[in-house]
């Protein structure tokens, strides 16, 4: 028996079970959770043939449930024909072999799932090393449950499995899988490293930058695509890219800023996970402003919106200046449900991706956003230093510029970065 990354083939039916908490008073956000995870599960190509909610009135050491519990959820995963049991709360590493020794099927987590679409969807060298940190970190307390699964699929009974060879096994592989946690980790800081001087030498252009952030699926790539004329990959399926692109914008009033998408936040993200991405997702924390992007046609928007600033709280991002957009506004058929949503969110915006529906409001909102970064100035540049009216074309904004014998008179609104450089030219207005 394998876990569902040694054998995706093979897992293609899954028994979802979900758990109500103590001091929830209602079925709705449990509801909620197992959809979500039905298209994480989806994501991965795997159907889900059965659920069960379970009322839990306080976590069991043993199976999280009650024993009596415990067995009806296996009987109604059988009757399924499921060959996976998912939990959407976390189960330990001993949880985990006490249900599969008991089911005689695999039994993971929603941690474990979003694990494995992390691992399947990561494109680049950073995104890779995060992915398979958070991995072994993951399956290093789970080495015994995994070693009884190959063993019984090799037709070892009982304890056998477990005595000799067994536990010689499990200790040689979590050196090995502790060995590579430390390569890992050496990999990623020097990965980080390179970015970081890569990213110190963007910093060093002084133009704003706008981080897209939002619920994994919101439409946060075909929003970047549809301002900047990126070709970010998108898809319908849950985090369908991890790696961050940034994609400079002209708005129409001539100035520019650098426009990041970042991956998808999703409830329960698994903490290895958060804190694998924190180089990944320090575009929110480095951002002038953020775009937050909620899926106008989700009944869960309350949830994502919930779900996005928490997320961004503890990244340390949650202070900063945010630009609210609802996408996919050309699906919905409600008339009732912008203003609602005008009351609840503070000056909303509504736009199509798709269409180019709104487009332009928030382009506008953009430039609005800009201007408390811009001082307006009357400069007097030399010849000798006309690299800083290069940087003024591309991050400010010229209202006049005249030719004079020692270089140019320029009227121009300035970004707040190149105030500075440019003070010893200002011309000082007659008092």
């Amino acid at each position: 028996m394998q876990d569902i990354s040694e054998a995706p083939n093979r897992v293609e039916r899954a028994f979802l079970v979900g758990l109500q908490h103590p001091g929830e008073t209602h079925s709705e956000p449990v509801d909620h959770m197992l959809a979500e995870l039905r298209e994480l599960l989806r994501t991965l190509g795997i159907g889900t043939v059965g659920s069960m909610t379970v009322d839990l009135s306080r976590p069991r050491p043993r199976f999280l449930v009650g024993s009596g519990k415990a067995r009806q959820i296996i009987e109604a995963a059988r009757d399924a024909k499921a060959d996976v049991i998912v939990f959407d709360d976390p189960l330990s590493p001993a949880q985990q072999r006490n249900w599969e020794n008991s089911a005689d099927i695999t039994v993971i987590d929603r941690q474990e799932v979003i694990l494995d679409i992390f691992a399947e969807r990561a494109s680049t060298k950073e995104a890779e090393l995060q992915i398979a940190l958070a991995r072994s970190t993951y399956e290093l307390p789970r080495l015994k449950r995994r070693w009884t699964h190959l063993s019984r699929q090799r037709g070892m009974s009982g304890g056998m499995g477990l005595r000799g060879e067994g536990e010689q096994q499990i200790e040689v592989d979590a050196r090995l899988v502790q060995r590579r946690i430390g390569r890992l980790r050496k990999q990623l800081e020097e990965v980080r490293r390179k970015r970081e001087v890569q990213r110190k030498k963007r910093l060093k252009r002084p133009l704003p930058n706008a981080a897209i952030v939002g619920y994994t699926n919101a439409g946060k790539s075909a929003l970047l695509n549809a301002l900047t004329g990126a070709r970010v990959l998108i898809e319908d399926k849950l985090f369908a890219t991890l790696d961050p692109t940034t994609r400079r914008l002209v708005l129409p009033n001539q100035q520019e800023l650098l426009v990041s998408d970042t991956v998808g936040f999703i409830r329960k993200l698994p903490h290895l996970l958060v804190e694998a991405f924190k180089a990944t997702l320090e575009e929110a924390v480095l951002a002038d402003f953020i775009i937050e992007v909620i899926d106008a046609t989700s009944p869960d928007r309350e949830y994502h919106h919930r779900t996005t600033q928490e997320v961004l709280r503890e990244l340390g991002a949650g202070n900063k200046n945010m630009i609210t957009v609802f996408n996919k506004i050309d699906l919905v058929d409600d008339p009732r449900l912008a203003p609602r949503l005008r009351r609840r969110f503070e000056r909303p915006l509504f736009l199509s991706a798709v269409t180019g529906e709104g487009l332009g409001l928030l382009q506008e909102r953009l430039a609005e956003e800009l201007q408390d970064e811009i001082v307006q100035m009357t400069l007097s540049i030399p010849h000798s230093r006309y690299e800083l009216v290069a940087k003024l074309h591309r991050s400010g904004h010229i209202h006049r510029q005249k030719a004079t014998d020692d270089g140019l008179e320029i009227e121009a609104a300035v970004p707040f970065d190149l105030v500075g450089p440019l003070s010893e030219f200002r011309v000082r207005e007659p008092e």
